[in-house]
């Protein structure tokens, strides 16, 4: 497999020189003696003329002659080259793909949209010429499969999937980390480098989004009186074990009962509680 080389072309300046003088040069010797060779001398000066190209900074110039890779030329300024060569140019600027959001199924068969923000550049320009037909649509078409292959790996979140150690809700730098992974697998062919790749954009698809709020909704409430409960408990109990021991009052296990009753009721309902003021005992 060929690889990339440099190819040093001639100094533009110079060149124009000798083109000028074979193109205007010959002018008034043809006007006054009419000689044919003057006419090959011009059409030679014309032909050179040609080879002229520039390449500006952060380009490159890629050089076919017949068929044949001759090298690529990465220094920027005025230069020919021979006029058969067939001159291909290649930008090796950073560039910037925020794809948009696609729909796709992550590791539990959850419909999901995600999209992502990939930099890039032309690291090998032989192989960016040669080894893919578009390198830029070979970016795009790659970048869409890198997300489908990254969603089928994690789950959105582990609402599906308790053992599940990385989502992609919060797998964060992991999760990046392994989607530049991917894409620097797939662009290497096309001689990409893959300078920065994360998720831009993440969410269940419209279909089912509703249905997955008022699920996270739920499950934040159940979490919330989980913690309100166990904190009940643990106040009654300190309150009882407190009654006990100042030794305030002696309280039967009906008595007991009730109290832990009347606590939990005031301590996890969700409205502020009434009280009720017992003239009598405590059984009236």
């Amino acid at each position: 497999m060929k690889e990339e080389k440099e190819f040093s072309p001639s100094s533009g300046y110079f060149m124009v020189l000798v083109t000028l003088v074979l193109i205007l040069g010959p002018i008034p010797l043809l006007i006054l003696t009419k000689m044919p060779l003057l006419i090959v001398l011009i059409a030679v000066g014309i032909f050179l003329a040609i080879g002229f190209f520039i390449v500006n900074p952060n380009e490159s110039m890629v050089m076919i002659l017949f068929g044949s890779y001759k090298g690529t030329v990465q220094n920027n300024g005025f230069f020919w080259a021979n006029p058969f060569f067939t001159k291909k140019k290649i930008s090796l600027r950073a560039r910037n793909i925020d794809n948009e959001p696609i729909k796709v199924n992550d590791h539990v068969g959850n419909p999901i949209m995600i999209g992502i923000v990939l930099v890039w550049r032309v690291q090998d320009t032989f192989k960016a010429a040669f080894d893919v037909d578009d390198f830029v649509h070979f970016v795009d078409i790659q970048s869409e499969a890198a997300i489908r292959q990254l969603a089928g790996k994690y789950p959105y979140d582990n609402f599906d999937d308790d053992g599940a150690e990385i989502t992609l809700r919060s797998g964060g730098e992991i999760v990046n980390h392994k989607l530049e992974s991917e894409l620097k697998e797939r662009l290497a062919i096309a001689g990409i480098e893959v300078m920065e790749a994360r998720i831009s954009y993440l969410a269940y698809a419209q279909e089912i989004a509703q249905a997955m709020l008022k699920r996270q909704q739920a499950t934040a409430i159940v979490a919330a009186r989980f913690k309100i409960v166990e904190g009940a408990v643990s106040m009654v109990k300190m309150a009882l074990d407190q009654l006990k021991e100042e030794d305030i009052i002696e309280m039967d296990d009906e008595r007991k009962a009730a109290m832990v009753s009347n606590l939990m009721v005031v301590l996890v309902s969700d409205k502020d509680a009434s009280p009720i003021v017992n003239a009598g005992t405590l059984h009236q």
